[in-house]
């Protein structure tokens, strides 16, 4: 039951910090670009790094901590950041056919899969 708390304490953490940088990005930028997204992503990446190069590689992260930090937190900010770093790894280990399936994988049916979710969504309404 414990993990469950630390788990949604890191999500609505997430959730609320995605909220208020997006928001924030999108107004400074002002424009029809996503640039909140944007922001959120790479922001969440570079952050993902940080905290996996330093806490879990060298410090330790506690499995509590792990789940709260980079499950919950991470998770509800953005999971960008988990799907550039699980290609990472893979490129890391030399399996760079499917680090590049992954990124065209998930880029092209994900935009498919929106398509037809739209489409679905619309059909169902009418």
């Amino acid at each position: 039951m414990q993990k469950y708390f630390f788990l949604a304490a890191g999500g609505a953490a997430g959730t609320l910090c995605r909220y208020f940088v997006s928001g924030a990005a999108q107004r400074f930028f002002d424009s029809n670009f996503p640039a909140g997204t944007f922001t959120v992503n790479m922001l969440g990446c570079l952050l993902f790094g940080i905290i996996t190069g330093t806490f879990q590689d060298r410090l330790g992260l506690s499995p509590h901590m792990r789940l709260m930090v980079l499950t919950g937190f991470m998770g509800a900010f953005t999971t960008f950041s988990t799907y550039m770093f699980e290609t990472t790894t893979l490129a890391k280990s030399g399996q760079w056919t499917l680090a590049a399936l992954n990124i065209g994988g998930q880029s092209a049916f994900g935009f498919l899969c929106v398509i037809a979710g739209l489409t679905l969504g619309r059909a169902i309404v009418s």
